[in-house]
């Protein structure tokens, strides 16, 4: 074991550890380097929206806000669960899948599918207020990344992708007429493009209109090696001609893939889309785009191939207001009485699971029928890498009922690693845990503490090379020689977070305080 020192000060410092606004009126990619997935943006007036995937995580459907496309904060979420009991517990890589975002008839619009359930709707006047219920479109499985649109007379259509892992097909994109209202579909729709033979696995289909064309973005290729096509006709229902218009090229950024254009109020076209960056989820780019002979031209064509590559700097758009250094919470004191907006549950949440008190988040130690698998556990809080390389610090006080409440401060993915404390014969000891999504966890004793309050720390370095480390002072810590790497989760990025819960009993009395949880340099 090492020791490293460590300023206990910083634990309670709000930083930003990943900034894209060099505040020099240019901007670097990726905007946001967290896992806010297939993202879709939209500008009403002088703000920008910006929704993505949840999958399985609750609540659900994240919404961010911008003034000038580079500087996000999230601002709301569309559901705080799914409303079906299956996701009282975990349905890794299930759920929410590549959600669209609207306005039109003065509201706002998101629409998504759910492989298994089918396609959903909710609307709200006010995109950081109340949306309402999420109501079903279509019951059915394998119809997924689904986008409405309201032509010019008014009539309503849906464009849609399917699932081959549902269905049993994909590569297809297919519009169906809806009710203008959105709550049904009001045929089977057609195929209106097949991507099989030069478009593969084409899927997160936007649909716009433009100088007499329909248009639709569609990424294809795969997500972490392909690129994005867009299709245009002047029939909605086709035919389609098809044109590449941005790929990796001699770039780092693989598979520049789904994402949604937006116009600015000056004029400017802009496309936001994700880069797979394995363990750090889908991180979102921000790419300028024009238009030659009504096609559209996204990126930079820096090898003269005619398709564009993804810029890493690139001026700002010119923005009509004035807009703040800001990134989407990390950071949590716990002390606003409700839980920060970047946290996330790996099932639909029960109010049981936890508090928030005198200033501090208290999580209950509730038990799953003898669970003991992280990956399996509904009451595990969590929230998205924020950058390549950060920290995080947090005080806990662990008061247990029995010698099976745990609690501790994780990364998961499809494996997982902790630094947690258990009671042993009357002590507090403290563990380093690791375990996958089929493994029960390994567990290696690093000794007793005295007391019962302790201060958790892990690394996160370049290449998701992750070392965790505890102290009892908060300013000498021990180190974990192991380093850990972390995984990607079933469609998304790692996550870092805690949990309390207890091996066999449902009701326990255990619980953990936590002062602050703190992500830093």
């Amino acid at each position: 074991m090492n020791v490293y020192m460590t300023d206990a000060n910083i634990t309670r410092t709000i930083q930003k550890v990943w900034q894209a606004d060099l505040e020099n009126g240019y901007y670097q990619n990726p905007i946001l380097h967290a896992d806010y997935s297939d993202p879709d943006v939209i500008r009403v007036g002088k703000d920008y929206y910006m929704v993505s995937s949840s999958f399985h995580m609750t609540p659900c459907l994240p919404i961010l806000h911008s003034t000038d496309l580079v500087n996000w904060n999230i601002i709301n979420h569309v559901a705080d669960s799914l409303p079906f009991e299956s996701y009282d517990k975990p349905r890794h890589g299930d759920g929410v899948w590549a959600p669209s975002i609207r306005y039109h008839d003065e509201k706002f619009w998101v629409f998504f599918g759910a492989p298994d359930e089918g396609i959903f709707m909710s609307t709200a006047s006010d995109p950081a207020g109340e949306w309402t219920p999420l109501h079903l479109v279509k019951k059915t499985k394998g119809w997924i990344d689904t986008c409405p649109f309201w032509d010019d007379d008014g009539q309503a259509y849906l464009v849609s992708a399917f699932a081959k892992s549902r269905i049993g097909f994909k590569s297809i994109l297919h519009i169906s007429r809806m009710n203008p209202d959105g709550t049904e579909l009001l045929d089977e729709g057609v195929h209106v493009f097949d991507g099989n033979e030069n478009h593969p696995t084409i899927e997160g289909p936007k649909l716009y209109k433009r100088n007499g064309y329909y248009y639709i973005f569609a990424p294809a290729g795969g997500v972490a090696t392909g690129w994005q096509t867009i299709l245009r006709s002047k029939n909605i229902f086709g035919p389609y001609e098809d044109k590449i218009v941005l790929h990796q090229g001699s770039t780092d950024v693989n598979g520049p893939h789904q994402g949604g254009w937006v116009e600015t109020e000056s004029g400017e076209s802009w496309f936001i889309h994700f880069q797979d960056k394995d363990a750090y989820g889908r991180i979102v780019h921000l790419q300028p785009m024009w238009w030659e002979e009504d096609w559209p031209v996204i990126g930079q064509n820096q090898n003269e191939d005619g398709i564009g590559e993804p810029v890493l700097r690139w001026g700002k758009p010119r923005s009509l207001v004035s807009s703040e250094i800001m990134t989407p919470a990390m950071s949590d004191d716990f002390k606003a009485g409700k839980l920060g907006l970047q946290w996330q549950w790996q099932a639909n949440c029960k109010p049981q699971w936890y508090e928030l008190k005198n200033g501090q988040l208290r999580l209950h130690s509730i038990g799953h029928s003898g669970e003991a698998n992280l990956y399996h556990i509904p009451n595990v809080m969590t929230q998205k890498f924020p950058a390549e390389t950060f920290k995080v610090t947090t005080k806990l006080r662990f008061v247990p009922e029995t010698e099976q409440d745990r609690t501790g401060l994780l990364i998961i993915g499809k494996e997982y690693a902790s630094i947690e404390v258990r009671k042993q014969k009357g002590q507090l000891g403290v563990y380093y845990v690791t375990g996958d999504e089929t493994q029960i966890d390994i567990a290696v004793n690093f000794g007793t503490i005295i007391g019962n309050e302790l201060f958790l720390h892990i690394e996160v370095n370049e290449g998701a090379i992750c070392q965790f480390g505890y102290s009892e002072d908060g300013i000498n810590f021990t180190k974990v020689d192991e380093v850990f790497k972390a995984t990607p989760g079933q469609w998304v990025g790692a996550q870092i977070g805690l949990y309390c819960f207890n091996l066999d009993q449902e009701a326990s009395k255990g619980y953990a305080d936590f002062d602050y949880f703190s992500v830093h340099t």
